[in-house]
């Protein structure tokens, strides 16, 4: 039996294991090796690593783990799991099963996609979610923001200190009044109708397509769409969920434990605001230490 079993080996799923295996805890980590930043092309804000392909930086990572014999590194999906407390037992999707005394969820969100031509194809690298990752690249440059809720009030004044020139597109919703006037008091126009085609030239977007016949050059456009988490697992066991403006997250205490003792949470999966790899390293080196802990006797 295994101390502690890690699905999902991302950022967040090879911390935890790092810990524990300098703990000389046994770890073994499911992945599908599928991580949500995937499509893009560099991972930025993570100290020593600013500016690397994710994917160079993730096969470092299980380069490093090599040299800790208490981790195994499996390339398989979970498909259930079983048991309590010091007893649990995840069966994967080729019919083999592992059992642990703890367990860490960490195998993150999938970004649900508009069905909006060009959408897809541009996710990642000029269809972006966060300033703080991609805006240093794209400072000063037109940027556009698609309206997904009262959050996207907050973000304009957000992205003021990467660039004056932004765009709101309301994508058919109807923004309030209030807002609107707020918007025109800063100067930041805001175009109605609803995107039907996001027009891209050699991977880089040229303009947002309205169905009011309009186009609108940017170089960059942020969105936010609905997502999910990448498996089930949580829901079949009744796991505590929180609501977020873009989907639904595991709640967990300090500890980083959620609502089923021995069972924790790391990374976009368990994070409500604001998700980095940065977060995603810091939670799942904590969710390591605290199940270590959890087992001393």
């Amino acid at each position: 039996m295994d101390d502690v079993i890690i699905i999902g080996g991302s950022f967040a799923g090879l911390a935890a294991a790092l810990q524990l295996g300098r703990a000389r805890r046994k770890v073994t980590v499911l992945d599908t090796g599928l991580p949500r930043n995937r499509f893009a092309g560099h991972s930025h804000g993570l100290l020593g690593h600013d500016h690397k392909p994710p994917l160079d930086i993730l096969a470092e990572a299980r380069r490093q783990l090599a040299r800790y014999p208490t981790i195994r590194l499996v390339n398989v999906r979970a498909e259930s799991i079983s048991g309590v407390i010091d007893d649990f037992s995840v069966v994967t999707g080729d019919g083999e099963s592992f059992a642990a005394r703890r367990l860490i969820l960490s195998y993150g969100i999938a970004d649900q996609m508009p069905d909006v031509p060009g959408f897809a194809e541009g996710w990642g690298t000029s269809i972006v979610p966060c300033p703080y990752c991609d805006g240093f690249e794209v400072a000063g440059k037109h940027w556009g923001l698609v309206w997904s809720g009262p959050q996207s009030h907050n973000q304009v004044r957000l992205f003021h200190d990467w660039t004056d020139r932004l765009t709101l597109f309301a994508d058919g919703h109807d923004i309030p009044p209030d807002i609107r006037a707020d918007l025109a008091r800063r100067n930041i126009p805001v175009v109605d109708g609803r995107i039907v085609e996001i027009a891209h030239h050699k991977g880089q977007i040229t303009t947002v397509n309205l169905d009011t016949r309009r186009t609108i050059a940017v170089d960059i456009l942020f969105a936010h769409p609905r997502n999910k988490p990448s498996a089930s697992l949580h829901a079949s066991l009744g796991l505590a969920t929180i609501d977020t403006p873009t989907g639904i997250v595991l709640k967990v205490d300090e500890r980083r434990e959620t609502s089923m003792p021995g069972i924790y949470a790391a990374g976009d999966l368990a994070t409500p605001f604001l998700p980095s790899v940065t977060q995603a390293s810091w939670q799942g080196a904590m969710a390591g230490i605290f199940a270590q802990q959890s087992m001393l006797v």
